[in-house]
């Protein structure tokens, strides 16, 4: 397994929009087993392939506590097929966000149609902290950040310090920023 380096915002990759996974391969399954050892490694509990610069619709998710055994959940070609008018708070995070966290407002409960390795179509209905990592790991897909959920002044504010940062070093995409 291969940690990949995380992209950080502002790099304008995470603003594409991720192609449909048409290949259901070897190279799919180890890609798989990358995205989970680098957000393991990070550490984190959800990860969207766009975030190591690959622009394809996979969003890997593990929800086990510290001390747990991995509960890994792998999510291909993801769509939000149904969300309830039931809101839900949770303080979110982001890999691509480093040491920022802000209260998001979400459906409390989503219903997922995606597919799996196999390229088997699956279904899932999800509440609570997985309903949120879900809706947050699409959002990605779709070059939607978290931070796009907050008031304009705060996500300002962020994108601001970012860039700033971004100055003092390459982004792990390679693009110039």
């Amino acid at each position: 397994m291969t940690i990949k380096p995380i992209i950080f915002i502002p790099d304008p990759v995470l603003r594409q929009v991720s192609k449909p996974v048409e290949r259901f391969d070897a190279d799919l399954r180890k890609f798989s087993d990358d995205m989970f050892a680098t957000m393991y490694d990070a550490p984190g509990i959800g990860l969207a392939a766009i975030q190591v610069a690959e622009p394809i619709r996979m969003v890997v998710i593990d929800l086990a506590k510290e001390g747990d055994a991995p509960a890994p959940h792998v999510f291909i070609n993801p769509v939000i097929v149904e969300r309830s008018d039931e809101p839900s708070s949770y303080e979110e995070g982001c890999l691509s966000i480093p040491d920022y966290y802000a209260e998001v407002e979400r459906p409390a409960t989503v219903r997922v149609t995606y597919q799996d390795l196999d390229g088997k179509p699956q279904e899932i209905k999800a509440e609570g902290l997985m309903a949120t990592c879900l809706q947050h790991e699409i959002d990605h897909l779709d070059g939607v950040l978290f931070i796009d959920h907050i008031s304009k002044l705060k996500r300002d504010m962020v994108i601001k310090k970012f860039k700033k940062l971004a100055k003092t070093h390459v982004p792990a995409s390679g693009k110039k920023i």
